[in-house]
């Protein structure tokens, strides 16, 4: 795990493994995101349940530019 990690780089990878493999839930973004760049980007929310940090939301958005979809139903996101 790169200490310099930023929000960028999480969203980057984010956007990188949707277009690679199509899909991504949510659960498996968070264990990952915890796992290769720290817990800083993961936090629990006032529902009880693991998020991801703002920032790494913000910067996602910049990036996919509606390319990517949230699935609500389904909790992942798919590239469109």
């Amino acid at each position: 795990m790169p200490e310099t990690s930023t929000a960028q780089d999480v969203a980057a990878w984010m956007v990188e493994t949707i277009r690679f493999h199509g899909t991504l839930a949510q659960s498996d973004a968070i264990a990952q995101v915890e796992e290769k760049f720290g817990a800083q980007f993961v936090f629990v929310n006032e529902s009880g349940n693991a998020s991801l940090a703002k920032e790494v939301k913000m910067a996602f958005r910049k990036l996919h530019r509606g390319k990517i979809a949230w699935d609500r139903e389904g909790f992942f996101w798919a590239w469109t």
